[in-house]
């Protein structure tokens, strides 16, 4: 595990890859459109997780100043895609830079699902089998 080492006048400050990662969890997933992090593809479908595992969707390179970010997300039916994803990167690159004070060069959205489950719930509730 690499980990992000500031050297000050009082000794030195470590951030590790996994600290950046959650941050980056958090901040995506507060953005309006996004349903969750995806932990990967089974069986064709995107499995999403829950808030205790933000990370495992997220792939962080950190330097010693700078850090680049790849995010595995899954957006709401009916966002637009190109908004949400601006939105997301505009909201990292800031929690990282505000939290860790490393300079964020990149931040890539890799779009791994849709989820419709409101849709589905909204469809018929009153339907009688």
């Amino acid at each position: 595990m690499n980990n992000n080492v500031d050297v000050v006048e009082h000794g030195q400050i470590k951030i590790a890859d996994e600290v950046v990662g959650v941050i980056a969890g958090l901040a995506a997933t507060e953005v309006s459109g996004v349903a969750g992090m995806s932990g990967g593809i089974a069986g064709g479908i995107a499995e999403m997780l829950g808030r205790k595992n933000l990370s495992k969707g997220v792939k962080v390179e950190v330097g010693e100043k700078e850090a680049a970010v790849d995010l595995y997300v899954i957006v709401e039916y009916g966002a637009k895609i190109p908004d949400v994803a601006w939105k997301i990167q505009e909201s990292v690159k800031k929690a990282i830079e505000t939290m860790t004070g490393l300079n964020v060069v990149e931040v890539n959205i890799h779009v791994q699902g849709v989820n419709m489950e409101k849709e589905e719930k909204d469809e018929n509730p009153l339907r009688v089998k």
